[in-house]
């Protein structure tokens, strides 16, 4: 890891989904550029502790907060936490999502809920709740979309159509909270995590222009990259190697 750098020091930054994959490397990145992290997990509850004492580890607070994003109630009181834990929220990563096979002829009712509720509607809710404290301090929300949500997954369709729904989203949200919170969001392809089946990069190799998957720490400068940049809002960074050319 490089060396640490401070230019986010005295911010306090949201993750959800941050104890685990790409949520983890968001809240670590963050915290190494100097921000305190309120770290959302569900169920993960010694990953949730490890990636606090990893942020603590390079001198920043970690505040754990276990909370169901298809719960609205749920998503106020996250943001409820972190005001009263640092009374104040500059940037909000909507980070959390779930992702499993679902075809035209095997999605369920629940499936579609699910992938919605949390995929989709959370990042709402989250926007929602955390818009006066973003407010107050002109800060930014980053929503994780998916190449997903710009080619057409048949075999991952409901969380194909609720990340279509985040690139929306999106740019509904840049327009509501304009001028004083800007919103962004990224949208990887197939990024390579630790333990990841070998199988599961072979055809985006095949596809990508670029012939390989991406990298956690190239989705956490992506995220720095628009925290950073002040005059930009409602895009959507695509980090996908050219697979969706």
């Amino acid at each position: 890891m490089p060396p640490l750098d401070s230019s986010l020091h005295g911010r306090v930054a949201l993750v959800t989904g941050g104890a685990r994959r790409l949520g983890r490397a968001v809240a670590l990145g963050l915290a190494h550029a100097g921000a305190d992290i309120v770290l959302h997990y569900r169920g993960s509850d010694v990953a949730a502790r490890s990636a606090a004492a990893e942020i603590e580890g390079l001198g920043r607070r970690a505040f754990p907060v276990s909370a169901d994003l298809r719960q609205v109630s749920e998503i106020r009181r996250l943001i409820d936490g972190a005001s009263t834990r640092f009374s104040r929220l500059d940037f909000l990563v909507n980070s959390a999502a779930v992702f499993s096979p679902a075809s035209l002829e095997t999605a369920t009712e629940e499936q579609w809920d699910t992938a919605l509720d949390t995929n989709l509607k959370a990042q709402f809710f989250a926007a929602q709740a955390a818009a006066p404290l973003l407010k107050e301090s002109r800060g930014a929300i980053i929503n994780f979309a998916s190449v997903g949500g710009l080619l057409p997954w048949a075999n991952y369709l409901p969380y194909s159509v609720s990340k279509a729904g985040v690139i929306m989203l999106t740019r509904c949200l840049a327009r509501a909270l304009a001028p004083e919170v800007r919103v962004n969001a990224i949208a990887p392809g197939t990024i390579t995590m630790p333990g990841d089946p070998i199988e599961w990069e072979a055809d985006f190799i095949r596809r990508a222009p670029l012939a390989r998957t991406g990298t956690p720490e190239e989705v956490v400068e992506s995220v720095l990259f628009l925290l950073r940049s002040t005059f930009i809002t409602g895009q959507i960074l695509i980090l996908d190697g050219g697979r969706s050319l």
